[in-house]
């Protein structure tokens, strides 16, 4: 089937669900889906397989397509997190990875001036000069580009691998802060200078330094973005 097609069925279905329109416990009917869409059901059942692989629903045989609740939702899926990035949910899931990676970043900082090989932190420290010039020129889709890979050496630098995995999620909400217009046209000169601390200290090997540089660019983000979230109830799963 065409990508683009498969890939409108999905985006239709996971919005969807995401969006609360079709809510927990409610079953759709591929028919019905097929027809509202004009597709086959041969599409419906590729875009179900994607949906069943994020927790969002559970196919039921002789009963249709069981929505299922968040706390079943695979929250760290890419798909997800744009998904929700671009509903009402917005706040939450900015929290979410947010507070996530002010956790997990400046300890992977850490480890990486440990662990992480001599090529890789040359590559950051060349990847932070970049990011610099690109930001000052005030190109963000190629600052978005360079802030992603930067942020994805650092994690695998680390040399933990479940740090490693969580490159995937970060770049998803990196990309959302930008489409959303929650980065200011210019990167400021400091957290600029930030990123070329963090690269600095890891390429020396210096931890402590890593990990102070990582966590003021965490705290920055915070103080930046925290007003998408301020009026947002928190989930809590039994």
């Amino acid at each position: 089937m065409p990508s683009s097609l498969h890939r409108r069925v999905l985006d239709d279905l996971g919005r969807a669900v995401v969006a609360g329109s079709a809510g927990p416990g409610s079953v759709l009917q591929s028919e019905d889906i097929a027809r509202r869409l004009g597709v086959s059901r041969s599409v419906i059942r590729e875009a179900v397989r994607v949906l069943q692989s994020i927790g969002l629903v559970e196919s039921v045989k002789r009963i249709g397509i069981r929505v299922l609740p968040q706390s079943e939702w695979n929250a760290y899926h890419p798909l997800l997190i744009a998904w929700r990035l671009e509903g009402n949910d917005k706040g939450a899931q900015l929290r979410s990875l947010t507070e996530l990676r002010s956790a997990v970043e400046p300890m992977a900082a850490e480890l990486a001036a440990l662990h992480a090989p001599p090529a890789m932190s040359a590559q950051l420290m060349s990847v932070a000069a970049q990011m610099r010039a690109v930001g000052r020129s005030g190109d963000l889709p190629g600052f978005l580009e360079l802030d992603v890979l930067f942020h994805r050496l650092v994690l695998h630098g680390s040399g933990n691998e479940m740090f490693a995995k969580l490159d995937e999620p970060i770049a998803a909400v990196l990309a959302g802060r930008t489409e959303l217009g929650l980065m200011p046209g210019r990167p400021h000169e400091t957290a600029l200078q930030w990123h070329v601390d963090v690269a600095d200290a890891i390429q020396g090997g210096h931890p402590a330094k890593a990990r102070q540089s990582m966590e003021q660019i965490m705290r920055r983000t915070i103080a930046e973005v925290a007003p998408t979230w301020a009026d947002t109830p928190r989930p809590y799963f039994d």
